[in-house]
């Protein structure tokens, strides 16, 4: 079994708080990483129907075997059972009790807040980071098979094929999914605006383009949009303010949680088919800025990450803040340095002399600091930022 780098992070949150709430994609783990916390609490999966029914006959009848704690799979089921837990956590304030699990997070963090504010800790379990595989000496020595796989855990221990978990992910989880959280009765039309989106990757969003291309309202396309963000399919990169004066792009960058479900949804099935795509610097630039994300996550940090644009162009990929500052990270694909890749870097420490701290992280292989501001990695160095 691969450990989890998280791990650590969920074990200080279950000794702070009487429930610890776990969200993230469907199959990125939570179950596992619930189990390893707390093995011998009860565990109860509300995905199962019976189970499901029970609960909801009588919550409080159901909640009375587990008065000393349990793991509770998948809670958005079962929404009105938070109220009963709430009343069972005040009655008993030890820490560490429950484990409370979801795939779609604005469900559960709207009835976290409404019902266990204060008494819940939360985290979220994105699927493996390169540093886990990196750890578990899973990791490939080419950027090309982590992009084209992603992460999802399945995947790397069973040494799946990508491709065909990921047609199964796509019907069973995604839109199954949709239908629960909205009732979609135009579903074709939901499927064009899903492989849309793929192809918005990295791109600022223009909402009104997209509705236009799918053939449905602005408002209809903000709903879904916040689907695919609830249920980690998606997330959207916002803007990075500053005092420089120039006008500052407001619409947020998409980019896709998993590179192996971006790459499904684009129709790559291979290697051969990644390298030549005209999406490649796209996928390579959605990887990095992921797996960053990832490693936060894995902190337990949340916010923090950016991009910058202003309107004659000068573009930051991503803006990291770091103990308060903010550091420019701008991404390359191409396996070899050029000067003009340093274009928005010299922008950037331009207009920024006091916080100039500057990365570029790029296809190859040979890591290089040329000095205190600036640092050029390579993709394999991506663990340790």
């Amino acid at each position: 079994m691969i450990k989890r780098i998280i791990l650590p992070t969920a074990k200080e949150s279950l000794s702070q708080f009487r429930a610890l709430c776990i969200t993230g994609p469907r199959q990125s783990g939570k179950t596992t990483l619930s189990q390893m916390l707390c093995p011998k609490k009860p565990y109860i999966n509300f995905e199962n129907p019976a189970i499901q029914a029970r609960a909801l006959q009588d919550i409080e009848k159901f909640l009375k075997p587990y008065q000393q704690g349990a793991i509770l799979d998948e809670v958005q089921r079962v929404p009105d059972l938070l109220r009963y837990l709430q009343v069972m956590l005040d009655k008993n304030t030890r820490r560490g009790q429950f484990i409370l699990t979801g795939s779609n997070n604005f469900l559960l963090q709207e009835q976290i807040s409404q019902s266990l504010a204060g008494r819940a800790g939360y985290i979220s379990l994105l699927p493996f980071s390169y540093a886990e595989l990196q750890d578990a000496k899973l990791n490939s020595d080419e950027i090309f098979k982590h992009i084209l796989t992603g992460g999802y855990p399945e995947i790397w221990q069973e040494r799946l094929a990508p491709e065909i978990w990921m047609n199964s992910y796509i019907q069973t989880y995604v839109q199954r999914d949709v239908r629960l959280l909205k009732n979609i009765s135009n579903m074709a039309a939901f499927n064009r605006f899903l492989y849309l989106c793929a192809n918005y990757a990295g791109q600022v969003l223009n909402r009104d383009e997209l509705a236009k291309q799918v053939g449905v309202d602005t408002k209809t396309i903000l709903s879904w949009l916040g689907v695919l963000e609830s249920s980690y399919i998606i997330f959207l990169l916002q803007p990075w303010y500053n005092n420089l004066n120039k006008r500052i792009l407001k619409s947020p960058k998409l980019y896709f949680y998993d590179t192996g479900l971006l790459c499904r949804l684009l129709g790559i099935k291979n290697i051969t088919g990644l390298k030549k795509h005209q999406a490649y610097g796209a996928l390579f630039e959605n990887w990095i800025i992921t797996e960053v994300k990832k490693n936060n996550f894995n902190k337990g940090i949340q916010e923090g990450l950016y991009y910058f644009r202003d309107s004659a162009g000068n573009e930051i990929d991503l803006i990291y803040e770091k103990e308060g500052q903010p550091v420019a990270i701008e991404i390359k694909a191409a396996k070899k340095t050029t000067s003009s890749m340093l274009n928005g870097i010299r922008y950037w420490q331009k207009n920024n002399p006091i916080h100039s701290q500057s990365i570029l992280i790029y296809g190859g292989r040979k890591t290089s600091i040329w000095d205190e501001k600036l640092s050029i990695l390579s993709w394999k160095d991506i663990a340790d930022i």
